[in-house]
């Protein structure tokens, strides 16, 4: 494990840019103010999803209880949400594939009222691609990035001074050998079958020094990487420009560790976390440990959503959805990992999960059974205890915290 010494050092050098997957030092600030939840859904389509568009709740620290303030009421499915730098406006990837009569998605910039939390749309910009599943936020704050899930692309979108999006500086068409049905590392007797039939761009974030920008694709098996020129906004292959995860195992999301040296890589069909060195110099990645997402003995079929890093760079947490677990893994002092636990999610196809900005609640984003659902996480030993706390909301997809 990491000493107080060196966390507190790596801590200090990274609290001006934002972890990806976890809390940053940044995050973690006094509140000045009410603490606000915000929740994408899935609002559109024919398959019952029931969510509104995107909600705003306030947080009770002491319980973590959420109280709906208001609810931003759309149609365009915003089902990834990020925060802009200066905190001061919300971004939300809009998962439709008819943005203005055309056959691309779009992003919205919205300005946020730090008093009562509400949202005011800026505008709204192609996303460049269908589907976008994932945005994300430059450390410099100029640039969003978006990955398109049904276009198999990635774009770069300038932050203007008013915190609008302009049009994209850059996009990128994923190509390559689209990997098979069946993945390599799945568990036993398990169908999982989802998106190996073309591109799909799943999550895209800069490292924590903003100079390379990283990129999963699903059905490729591979995960990009490009250096990013902030001047221009565009994005060049780095040497390598990619690595291979085994076929068919399906890169959905990722975490980088706080110390910029360990990347954690989440194979959605596979249910694998495979661990990486990074080297942040040229922006390689060194496969060194391939671990289950889900408890020992499983067989069957499920899928992973989402990864988180611990507050405290201890421990890594994977949403399995179909199994409707979150488990928990010991971060080890080389950054390799080793099952710690698991906890019941209480409700159905947990589509992605998010630490509070204290790091005491831990909240699992239940789409199917539209709840979002409260633990307290114990420090120490990572554990997960359910606070009985449901809170009813149609197809819930991301959340972010504003504090």
């Amino acid at each position: 494990m990491p000493t107080r010494r060196q966390f507190v050092k790596d801590a200090t050098l990274l609290a001006a840019a934002p972890v990806v997957g976890g809390l940053s030092p940044r995050d973690r600030i006094v509140q000045k103010g009410p603490v606000f939840a915000y929740i994408g859904t899935y609002s559109a389509g024919g398959n019952g999803n029931g969510g509104r568009g995107i909600h705003i709740f306030e947080v009770d620290a002491a319980t973590g209880g959420l109280t709906e303030r208001d609810v931003l009421v759309t149609s365009s499915n915003p089902s990834a949400l990020a925060l802009g730098r200066t905190r001061t406006h919300l971004y939300a990837g809009n998962e439709v594939s008819n943005f203005e009569g055309g056959k691309t998605g779009s992003v919205s910039a919205y300005a946020i009222d730090r008093a009562s939390g509400r949202l005011t749309l800026v505008n709204s910009v192609s996303a460049q691609g269908a589907g976008p599943a994932h945005v994300s936020v430059h450390p410099a704050g100029k640039h969003l990035f978006v990955a398109n899930y049904g276009g198999g692309s990635v774009a770069v979108l300038p932050i203007r001074p008013d915190g609008g999006l302009g049009a994209a500086t850059d996009t990128k068409i994923h190509e390559g050998v689209v990997g098979p049905v069946r993945a390599t590392n799945a568990p036993p007797g398990s169908f999982a079958i989802s998106g190996h039939n073309s591109p799909h761009a799943h999550m895209i974030q800069s490292d924590p020094s903003g100079r390379y920008v990283l990129a999963t694709d699903l059905g490729l098996d591979v995960i990009f990487v490009w250096r990013f020129d902030q001047e221009s906004g565009r994005l060049a292959p780095a040497d390598p420009p990619s690595i291979a995860l085994p076929p068919g195992d399906g890169p959905r999301h990722f975490a980088f560790h706080w110390n910029a040296r360990w990347l954690y890589s989440l194979q959605e069909e596979a249910s694998t976390i495979v661990v990486f060195d990074y080297d942040a110099t040229n922006g390689r990645l060194t496969a060194k440990q391939t671990i289950s997402s889900l408890p020992k003995g499983f067989a069957g079929t499920s899928f992973t959503s989402g990864i988180l890093i611990s507050p405290d760079a201890r421990f890594v947490y994977v949403a399995n959805r179909l199994h409707d677990s979150i488990t928990w893994f010991a971060i080890g002092t080389d950054g390799t990992l080793t099952f710690a636990g698991e906890e019941w999610t209480r409700g159905d196809y947990p589509r992605s999960f998010e630490f509070d900005p204290s790091g005491t609640f831990l909240y699992s984003l239940n789409q199917r059974s539209d709840a979002v659902t409260c633990f307290r996480a114990d420090r120490p030993t990572g554990r997960l205890t359910f606070t009985g706390q449901y809170t009813p909301i149609g197809a819930p997809s991301s959340m972010v915290f504003l504090s």
